[in-house]
């Protein structure tokens, strides 16, 4: 008999808003296909009007798919395109190696602190 955790095995977004009209996005689970499938809508929608100011919160995805960096980088376009801005925040050492190894660190910044992420949206 195969036994593995099952906490990771789905993925779940959490979505609240913070002072000054930031949007943050918490993410938890794989970021694969499956996870991209079951959140996407969501997430698209929460990145959506006119000059957002988003944080999406990487902590705890255990798992970044191409079709999660693929979700990220369309909304991040989408976003600056529409005179906002995304960043991410703390992802797990694995996750912001591919967020690195990927160069996607160039285009949406990754930050470790909630405080100097929300400054730099405001800014």
């Amino acid at each position: 008999m195969f036994l593995f955790d099952n906490k990771y095995h789905t993925m779940e977004l959490h979505y609240s808003e913070l002072k000054n009209n930031i949007r943050r996005i918490k993410l938890i689970g794989k970021l694969d296909l499956d996870g991209v499938g079951k959140i996407e809508s969501q997430f698209y929608g929460y990145c959506a009007g006119e000059s957002p100011r988003v944080i999406v919160d990487l902590s705890d995805v255990e798992f970044l798919a191409s079709m999660g960096i693929r979700l990220l980088i369309l909304n991040a376009k989408s976003v600056f395109s529409r005179g906002g801005r995304m960043v991410l925040l703390r992802p797990k050492p694995e996750i912001r190696n591919i967020l690195e190894v990927t160069d996607i660190a160039m285009i949406i910044p990754i930050y470790d602190g909630l405080e100097s992420a929300e400054v730099v949206l405001l800014a």
